[in-house]
């Protein structure tokens, strides 16, 4: 066995509540682009104009905003979680994790099977939408229903609010029951696996770091060198689906 696997897999095995924290490289090989790579929306789109304050000031950035949105809602509609996403999900089946706090928005994660109840989309879901003045829930289908008959920007049926994913933009807010949640986590846990991000965003990328602060150990699955590879006890750079499932079935 490759001495990173068997690694990987003895800290699993000793670990009694581990933390997940998932990036964009996690749902990659379930074919969703990282916003920032070639391909990504960021290529096609300036990432500028969708800041927060343009979409609820601006129509116009509104109805940009939600033509990038529909964009990339289609691949992870379809999307179907790769084999560390189901690794993850076993590791709930065997007792062994503590929570999941993700940075994507993919809805990934529930579709492997995990309960939601662990699960913390700390840059929100784009599989709901919200009016921005009373609140009121959509289903992102319902929404998207609007957009494909000719819609450019949908507004709330009871007030005539703005309606917009319940995903986090620039400039926005970090949910803070969420990020609390999170550091209560990172406190807790005693292995905490990043999958497939860069540690570059911030305020999510510091709860790895507050977990290795509280005394936990730390593993690194990503294809590039992350800011906190250094503070790691083991550092994988390889395929997060190949890696992470190996280690699992190893146990």
């Amino acid at each position: 066995m490759d001495p990173l696997i068997a690694k990987g897999a003895e800290l699993i095995r000793e670990a009694t509540n581990i933390l997940i924290f998932s990036g964009a490289g996690l749902s990659t090989e379930s074919g969703i682009p990282d916003f920032r790579s070639p391909g990504g929306l960021w290529e096609k789109y300036d990432p500028s104009e969708f800041e927060f304050q343009r979409f609820v000031s601006d129509e116009k950035a509104r109805e940009k905003y939600w033509e990038m949105s529909t964009d990339s809602y289609g691949l992870m509609r379809d999307a179907l979680p790769n084999r560390a996403y189901h690794a993850i999900e076993i590791l709930e089946k065997v007792g062994k994790l503590l929570a999941i706090v993700t940075q994507n928005i993919d809805n990934l994660h529930h579709k492997a099977g995990n309960s939601p109840e662990k699960i913390i989309e700390i840059h929100g879901t784009a599989f709901s939408v919200s009016c921005l003045s009373c609140g009121k829930k959509y289903d992102r289908d319902v929404i998207e229903g609007r957009i494909q008959s000719g819609v450019k920007v949908p507004y709330c049926d009871d007030c005539s609010g703005m309606l917009k994913p319940e995903t986090i933009s620039f400039g926005q807010s970090m949910p803070q029951d969420k990020m609390a949640a999170s550091i209560s986590f990172a406190d807790a846990c005693d292995l905490c696996i990043v999958l497939g991000s860069s540690l570059v965003v911030y305020p999510a990328a510091s709860i790895p770091a507050r977990a290795v602060e509280a005394g936990a150990k730390l593993m690194i699955i990503n294809r590039d060198e992350t800011a906190l590879d250094q503070h790691a006890d083991l550092v994988v750079h390889d395929s997060v689906g190949k890696a992470l499932g190996d280690m699992v079935e190893a146990i």
